[in-house]
């Protein structure tokens, strides 16, 4: 057991049930196709890296992806009470120093979640921004349920209230290199991650 943990939350690759925000523009079928590489990347982020992983599934675990990592199930009601909880479970096990990331960010690697574990050791939280206005990455070297409690998810202002909170509080935060995820097609045609990507262009075309 290392010191350090690395929490993935992934939804169960399900028809109509990823990215649905992408989905209205684009279909259930082409975001379906783009989560699965999403999913990808982001176990692709996470190889490499010694420290030991959890995989939070949102429904049911999968055996044949995410291999040499501990798996659960995310608990709660909503995205707070699920991020919260897998947190407590973290600290509880003895873990000092815990990243949570999502599986959908398609310039995420494994520098980004080095970088947020290195800046747990000189600050109790820090968050990996996200260009709409949430974050991609949050890690805590500290337990503050809070953070998770009361917050306006999927909305603009989310790291923004949560920031003006902790600076209430006077915790010491960091923050990491601002990230875009994929919402909309016009994200997912400005992504490097899409347009390097020949076999899911294509598919995507046949799709639509």
């Amino acid at each position: 057991m290392t010191k350090e943990l690395i929490i993935v939350f992934v939804k169960n690759i399900k028809l109509g049930k990823v990215k649905t925000r992408l989905a209205a523009s684009i279909g259930n079928r082409a975001a379906f196709e783009v989560y699965k590489e999403l999913v990808k990347e982001t176990e692709k982020a996470i190889k490499t890296i010694t420290t030991d992983k959890r995989i939070y599934f949102s429904e049911a675990l999968e055996e044949t992806i995410w291999e040499h990592a501990t798996k659960a199930i995310q608990n709660g009601e909503d995205l707070g009470e699920r991020m919260k909880n897998a947190f407590k479970k973290g600290f509880e096990d003895g873990y000092e120093r815990i990243v949570l990331i999502g599986s959908d960010l398609p310039d995420i690697n494994a520098t980004h979640i080095k970088d947020g574990l290195q800046a747990l050791n000189q600050t109790e939280v820090v968050f990996g921004p996200a260009v709409d206005g949430g974050y991609y990455l949050v890690g805590l070297s500290k337990f503050h349920e809070y953070i998770f409690q009361d917050k306006p998810w999927s909305k603009p202002h989310l790291l923004e209230v949560t920031l003006e909170e902790l600076k209430q509080k006077n915790v010491t935060f960091n923050l990491l290199e601002p990230l875009n995820d994929i919402d909309t097609f016009d994200d997912l045609k400005a992504s490097a991650f899409y347009t390097s990507n020949e076999t899911l262009k294509q598919r995507i075309q046949q799709l639509q």
